[in-house]
């Protein structure tokens, strides 16, 4: 009898488990599914995010100003976030286009030239003399230089265009988390209710702090990291564009992508800033840039702490391998978003580490 009774309370369980696996495996498809169909919007929505939290102070400042309409000022902020995407973008893309046209009808005209180096290039490190050895090549007979370095051009010709299609991307997903973050700073109280009520679910009373943790973090990543990156790349650009440096918009990419990894613009303005002592047609407006650029260069250390002095501490190694890991996994704007993102989950293991400290320390006092 009890071994019948046994077999029956085995086989019950078998049931429960079988039941148990099989909701759990459903749940499991359609959590994955929905993941699937929301995958596309991720990016847009978390770019929507950072983009309100970080201006949120200064929608409610322009909220102030204009008699705490926020449907008002919302619609404001995102024609006035839309035109300061828009217009830059439109000018640097002419930049780019109208310098590749021109270079390509002069090569093929053949009336393309490049001014001999300067003595000074055998100087640069490492790249010295091979950088001088070819440049002198281009300056001689650019014909055979392109020949010559046919493979290597094609690589990079087909990098750029690469990458320049993945800016077109890029602006697009920008301006959509433009329209996204207008809605989110119009029910921002609404908003923050929510998450709070979210972390709360998912952490308890410490949950709903650690929303406060996020929000710092992250107004801190975008103002101290990309604010900066944005202010160098801007005067940079604004600076090559003055002295007529071709392909300016180029190079202004370039600045925003290394300021953001934390590198010195000079990288980019070194190597055209010698080029442009040899090309220029006046001594003194190639003095002027000079200047200018190693000003831009350096400006992050006076940048930094104006935007960072109420922000939380994020060491920079953690910005460079987010932002480097965002670009490699989601393109140009996981320059951004990466970095924001890692920082966020850096802060959370910190605050997650003091905490059981503080659980360890308790018991051990007992």
């Amino acid at each position: 009898m009890s071994d019948t009774a046994s077999l029956s309370e085995k086989k019950k369980a078998v049931d429960i488990s079988l039941e148990v696996a099989i909701r759990l495996a459903l749940i499991a498809a359609l959590v994955v599914w929905c993941i699937r169909i929301f995958e596309p919007f991720i990016m847009p929505i978390m770019w929507g995010v950072i983009i309100a939290v970080a201006l949120a102070p200064l929608f409610g400042k322009l909220t102030a100003l204009l008699g705490g309409r926020r449907g008002l000022t919302a619609l404001v902020f995102t024609l006035l976030a839309l035109a300061l995407v828009i217009v830059p973008t439109f000018e640097i893309t002419d930049s780019v286009v109208r310098s590749s046209i021109e270079v390509g009808h002069e090569l093929e005209e053949g009336t393309l030239t490049v001014p001999p180096p300067n003595e000074s290039v055998r100087d640069w490190p490492v790249i010295g003399d091979r950088a001088y050895d070819a440049w002198n090549s281009a300056s001689t007979n650019l014909s055979a230089a392109v020949e010559l370095y046919r493979p290597q051009l094609q690589s990079v010709g087909g990098w750029v265009l690469g990458k320049v299609s993945g800016l077109a991307g890029a602006i697009l997903v920008t301006i959509i988390a433009l329209i996204i973050a207008g809605f989110m700073l119009t029910y921002a109280e609404g908003g923050e209710r929510s998450a709070r009520s979210v972390a709360g679910r998912l952490g308890g009373p410490r949950g709903e702090s650690l929303v406060g943790t996020t929000t710092a973090t992250i107004r801190s990543v975008a103002q101290g990291v990309l604010g900066v990156a944005l202010v160098q790349s801007a005067a940079g650009g604004l600076g090559m564009f003055l002295a007529g440096i071709p392909g300016w918009g180029v190079w202004t990419i370039l600045i925003l992508f290394l300021a953001v990894v934390q590198l010195p613009p000079l990288l980019v303005l070194g190597p055209i800033l010698a080029w442009y002592f040899t090309a220029a047609d006046s001594t003194v407006v190639a003095v002027v840039f000079a200047v200018w650029s190693i000003v831009v260069s350096f400006s992050d250390t006076f940048l930094k702490p104006m935007f960072l002095g109420r922000g939380v501490d994020i060491p920079m190694p953690v910005i460079l391998i987010g932002a480097i890991g965002g670009v490699i996994r989601h393109g140009i704007i996981g320059l951004f978003v990466g970095a924001v993102v890692l920082a966020i989950g850096y802060q959370l293991f910190k605050v997650w580490m003091a905490d059981q400290a503080g659980g360890e320390s308790a018991a051990a006092s007992t």
